[in-house]
């Protein structure tokens, strides 16, 4: 099988510049972690606010304008677990890696029902494999580029849900169905289906306890359910195609198979949280905490190497050239 091309860090960086980028650190993490549950809290509370505040008749748009709000804030910081998570399947969140085991399952992976272990195997075999025919992650940049009105359907998949259900719920249902068909007891399958959703039930348990406790249970749908099922779907499409999209497979050069894109205050709110746009840093240096990122990015820059890498000016620009097809 072959392997994506790889650089070393020793070609572009002093041994005294590399050592302080690729530390791990014991809090850094831990902040960033506490940083994304703080946002998801402070979105979700202000929203509560302007539910259940008193307005005049004039100011009652503002209430479904906070949710809605909210529900992009909150899906987004969503997605910013997921790249948290991702973190700490290279080992970057905790220089002890039973810490970083712990809390990248269940801190950053179990609230959205992700995996810290499977997504590790599944995900160094991505880099190893980078735009390779044997990259499992090929197939989210294969179909691109593609139209407008396609790319257009699948973002109202995204926003209606569709998506959600496809990914999350319809693979248990079909877990059910297959073990009918081959004529496995409903409670065997049962229990499989419960222990891939089990970290997901007891974080989701304690968070359902704790809106009832306050007096405010719907926000647990309205407020994080529905950001999961629509903005999140939405949003970790858009990292998928500025990262690999409209990339030729077999790409031999490390630093065009992967692809940095550029972002303003805004876009990291709604868009692209804790340093994800980095990617094409990401795949050059695997190890990095998504920390160092913006630092070895402004570091490769002055050293005359950005011109080589992949790059986007924003968002738009790439989500042109992925529906520029036809």
């Amino acid at each position: 099988m072959p392997v994506a091309a790889r650089v070393k860090a020793k070609d572009f960086f002093t041994d005294a510049e590399w050592a302080p980028l690729s530390a791990r650190s014991s809090w850094k993490g831990l902040w960033l972690i506490v940083h994304c549950w703080a946002t998801i809290l402070a979105a979700g509370a202000l929203a509560v606010w302007a539910v259940e505040a008193p307005m005049p008749l004039w100011l009652v748009w503002l209430k479904p304008l906070a949710v809605l709000a909210a529900i992009m804030v909150i899906g987004a910081r969503q997605l910013g677990l997921a790249i948290l998570m991702h973190d700490g399947a290279h080992g970057c969140l905790h220089p002890n890696l039973k810490v970083n085991d712990w809390i990248g399952e269940w801190l950053t992976g179990a609230p959205t029902n992700a995996n810290l272990a499977r997504y590790r195997d599944y995900h160094l075999s991505h880099h190893k494999f980078a735009q390779q025919s044997e990259d499992p992650d090929l197939g989210l940049s294969k179909p691109f580029p593609t139209t407008r009105d396609s790319l257009v359907r699948k973002a109202i998949r995204d926003l209606t849900g569709q998506t959600f259900y496809k990914q999350r719920i319809q693979p248990s249902l079909d877990a059910f169905r297959t073990g009918a068909k081959k004529g496995v007891a409903w409670q065997k399958t049962a229990r499989g289906v419960l222990g891939f959703w089990s970290h997901f039930l007891i974080v989701n348990a304690i968070l359902l306890a704790a809106l009832i406790a306050l007096g405010v249970w719907w926000a647990y749908p309205l407020l994080w359910i529905v950001p999961m099922a629509t903005w999140y779907p939405l949003v970790t499409r858009f990292r998928n195609i500025a990262e690999h999209a409209c990339i030729a497979e077999g790409e031999p050069d490390p630093l065009r198979q992967a692809r940095t894109t550029k972002v303003g205050p805004i876009e990291r709110l709604v868009i692209a949280p804790y340093f994800v746009n980095y990617h094409c840093e990401h795949h050059m240096f695997m190890h990095l905490p998504c920390w160092s990122l913006p630092k070895v990015s402004r570091m490769l820059e002055k050293k005359g190497v950005t011109p080589r890498m992949l790059t986007a000016s924003g968002y738009p620009e790439v989500l042109r050239m992925a529906s520029a097809k036809g």
